[in-house]
Parts: structure tokens; sequence; C-alpha cells
């Protein structure tokens, strides 16, 4: 089954740069599970985003996430997993657990 790895942390640290250290860890990750990880990758700051809705058949579009919080997405790993105590393990060595938090949630499947 897949699962969708969702990595909130609070942005300002990422405006300080990752050292060095923590981009090996993020690459040992990777090596760790690459059998395991489907895709994934790092987003821009949320100064950079837009957020689109659709009323009355008209567009709008606002600056930035629709909700302000302490700990924005700044990343996902997709990840082939037996179950959810599995991904749960796997989101556990993700690097920025240590200063933010995993989301782990499985991908509904259409057919």
């Amino acid at each position: 089954m897949q699962y969708l790895l969702l990595i909130y942390e609070n942005e300002q640290r990422w405006n300080q740069g990752y050292m060095d250290a923590e981009m090996a860890e993020y690459n040992a990750f990777g090596k760790e599970f690459a059998t395991a990880i489907k895709g994934g990758n790092a987003l821009q700051p949320t100064s950079t985003a837009t957020t689109v809705r659709v009323r009355d058949g008209k567009l709008l579009t606002t600056d930035g996430p629709f909700a302000e919080t302490k700990e924005q997405l700044g990343g996902f790993y997709l990840v082939e997993a037996n179950d959810q105590k599995q991904a749960e393990a796997m989101a556990a060595k993700i690097p920025g657990a240590r200063f933010g938090s995993i989301e782990v949630r499985p991908i509904m499947k259409f057919s």
C-alpha cells in the first residue's frame, strides 16, 4: 500500500538553511528506503504559494497557504509500505520529525 509522508516544520528554520549534516541525514534516509520511496520533493516557501478556489464559476486566488500555522508543509515522500505501522516507522526516521511533525496518510486507490 502507498502512503504519503508529509513533512511539517517551522518555515523560519528553513530560512536559516539546512546544515550539511542534516542534508546528509536526508540522503541517508533516501538510501535506506530507496526501494520503498516512489517519489518525493522539498517545497518552496509558503511565500511562493497561492491558494485557488472557484466560487460561482469565478477563479479566486490568494497568496500563500489557506491557513496560518506554526508548522508549514515543507516536503513529502510517497512510499510503499506493508501497513500503517511500517509507514510510521519510516516517518520516524525522517530528520524533520525531530523538529516538526510527519503526517502519515494512506493513498486512496480508485479502480
